[in-house]
């Protein structure tokens, strides 16, 4: 039977560092041991019922007080090779691998394809939940499948990429498998014949700046790690989530709306004829950059970026003034633009 541990402080476990505590927490390092976990509960009907919270990395969490449901602290390891085809090298990561540690390690065993992605914190568990996107590639580009386990029933289940259901940072497990299923194990499909990506305008500018049009897969991965710490704040320095919210995808009328009110707005043209828009952009045009509400603030450099402000002020943000920070700015956003801004990370 796995220990459970009880009243554990979670601050060093969500990247916005806020205080709060797992009433009971048990660390899921294999799949067997979870399975373990679910067939000691009495019967099926508690098995179902007990609620839980899967906790990978904490990446893409706002916690707005302690956490009663039981946590599966994941901490599944590994990186191997599982198959090779015509096409790809098939890769498997456990599901409580850092990510960007992966990322490198695909790297270092010369198998690029997911450099794009470097420097996205969080766990590889955490990856297909979110279908993480950067810099002109998303996960579900690099997909195979994965195996998660069912909390409700205890079954072991593989899905592929259509069963994932993926969208715009978007997935099955963020509707009907909601708090249903633990990822277990991650796989990715690599192409061996190697095609860069630097279309994106800050990759592609500094290519030109660099004279280098034909970048290496390390290159790339260093550009892009370059590029995101001098846009993105460390979490270990200031507690961040990454984007807090959704860029708004709206259609050709709502965007030519939009520009009628403020003709500078940023958006992208997208391949089904609707305009994604920089939410960035759009709370900095509120006025909100540099702003905040008690300890939780906008980033001074990113308006898309929340921060706890408990290095400068001494007193860590709470959930709760980070919640009243992105609802100022999603009614600021709504009242100039018409335009609901959708928030990214979990609140629990």
């Amino acid at each position: 039977m796995s220990e459970i541990e009880t009243n554990v402080p979670l601050q060093t476990y969500n990247t916005f560092g806020i205080q709060a505590k797992a009433l009971q927490l048990v660390r899921i390092q294999s799949a067997p041991q979870l399975l373990a976990l679910l067939q000691a509960i009495p019967d099926k009907a508690s098995q179902a019922s007990e609620p839980k919270f899967v906790l990978g990395g904490g990446s893409n969490l706002v916690l707005t007080g302690d956490v009663k449901p039981l946590v599966l602290k994941v901490e599944i390891m590994g990186k191997r090779q599982v198959a090779e085809t015509a096409k790809h090298f098939i890769v498997e990561a456990g599901a409580g691998e850092p990510w960007h540690d992966f990322v490198a390690w695909t790297l270092d065993h010369n198998m690029p394809g997911l450099e794009n992605l470097a420097l996205i914190p969080g766990t590889v568990g955490a990856s297909p939940v979110q279908n993480i996107g950067a810099y002109g590639v998303e996960l579900q580009d690099r997909f195979d499948s994965l195996d998660y386990i069912d909390l409700a029933t205890g079954e072991s289940k593989t899905l592929d990429a259509a069963a994932c259901q993926f969208g715009y940072r978007d997935s099955v497990f963020k509707h009907a498998l909601r708090d249903k299923a633990l990822i277990t194990h991650v796989r990715f499909a690599l192409p061996k014949v190697w095609q860069r990506e630097i279309s994106y305008a800050d990759l592609e500018k500094l290519s030109k700046k660099k004279n280098e049009l034909q970048p290496t897969p390390s290159m790339v991965f260093d550009w892009v790690c370059h590029i995101r710490n001098a846009k993105l704040p460390d979490p270990k320095i200031d507690g961040n989530t990454g984007s807090f919210f959704k860029n708004p995808i709206v259609t050709p009328e709502q965007c030519k709306d939009i520009i009628g009110r403020d003709p500078n707005v940023a958006f992208y043209k997208l391949l089904d004829g609707n305009f994604k828009l920089a939410a960035a952009w759009l709370i900095d045009a509120c006025g909100w950059k540099g702003r905040g509400v008690g300890n939780a603030g906008v980033h001074p450099n990113h308006a898309l970026v929340l921060i706890n402000k408990g290095r400068e002020t001494g007193v860590p943000a709470t959930g709760g003034e980070v919640m009243t920070l992105a609802k100022a700015i999603q009614t600021s956003v709504y009242e100039r633009f018409g335009i609901r801004l959708e928030i990214e990370p979990v609140v629990l």
